[in-house]
């Protein structure tokens, strides 16, 4: 079974469940993702600055080279991390990640936020702004799609207003946007510019990261949510599935990270039921505008293009 697609504006079939896979570990990404292929998937979300993109590429090809897929059946993208937006350093952190996943090109490449940074001069740890604008950083992402390189491109992290002045800019319009979306953080205002501009949508932390390391205890915890497990027993379906179904069926692809076998199996099995209207709206009504990713380290907040200043 092949997930269900959303047309992009460029006409390549994205399909709307793909496997995240931050956080997911060396020794266990090569074989989330051979689980996920050979169930279906057909999407995979990847990043440099997730340091897994080797094992990815490893699962990706083990199931070329075995045959269930081919390679032009699969969508596969990937992101320009904060440190690689100087206009020379776009093109080889882009062939870095190619290398990395041993493929010949990408599906789509996402800038992984507006903010540039660069590592202090002294060689340490610490990070610091770069006054590198997005708009240049794009202008070198567009000449990839010239080069044949990658199929699209699109962001991640920006604001409405960013989302407005890259459109004024742009010779190749962003294709998808990647943003952190569930019923906790619906994101209305943004939801409806993309629509309106005709950007797809991807929502990261679908199921509201529950294993990420920074979670106080004091959070809440989504799939907890009593609404949401009350939906999900209507339908005989989790609390994970009940929150996948609800991006799907508003052409919001969702990519949710899981190494665990069962658990990728279990995600994919939304497609054979629908949520009624009245529970779409009841799952939009759990808004809280609450936000798991803030970026919040390495001094983010008070950098010029931080995107979260209109929350």
């Amino acid at each position: 079974m092949n997930t269900p697609c959303v047309e992009l504006y460029t006409g390549a079939a994205m399909p709307l469940l793909g496997l995240g896979t931050w956080q997911s570990q060396p020794g266990q990404v090569q074989q989330a993702v051979e689980v996920a292929i050979d169930n279906g998937y057909r999407h995979i979300d990847c990043a440099h600055i997730y340091g897994n993109e080797k094992e990815i590429g490893a699962g990706i090809n083990s199931r070329i080279q075995k045959g269930v897929v081919k390679r032009e059946d699969m969508f596969i993208v990937s992101k320009l991390w904060n440190h690689f937006h100087e206009q020379e350093e776009v093109k080889p952190a882009f062939m870095k990640t190619l290398t990395n996943l041993n493929l010949s090109y990408l599906d789509l490449y996402f800038m992984h936020s507006p903010m540039g940074t660069k590592l202090h001069k002294d060689q340490s740890e610490a990070v610091e702004s770069s006054d590198v604008d997005y708009i240049d950083t794009w202008k070198e992402m567009e000449k990839l799609v010239d080069e044949g390189l990658v199929k699209a491109i699109g962001v991640s992290n920006f604001s409405v207003a960013q989302l407005e002045r890259l459109l004024s800019a742009c010779r190749i319009k962003p294709a998808v946007h990647q943003v952190e979306l569930h019923p906790y953080l619906t994101q209305p205002r943004l939801v409806q510019y993309c629509k309106f501009k005709g950007i797809v949508l991807t929502a990261y932390s679908p199921l509201g990261s529950p294993e990420r390391p920074f979670r106080r205890d004091d959070e809440p915890v989504l799939l907890d949510d009593h609404v949401v497990n009350e939906i999900g027993k209507n339908y005989g379906k989790t609390s994970a599935q009940v929150l996948l179904r609800y991006h799907v069926q508003r052409g919001v692809a969702a990519v949710p990270k899981s190494v665990t076998p069962s658990q990728i199996k279990e995600n994919i099995q939304i497609f054979d039921f629908s949520l009624s209207e009245d529970d779409m709206i009841t799952l939009e009504g759990l808004n809280r505008n609450w936000r798991i990713a803030k970026w919040e380290f390495d001094g983010l907040p008070n950098h010029k293009f931080y995107p979260f200043k209109e929350d």
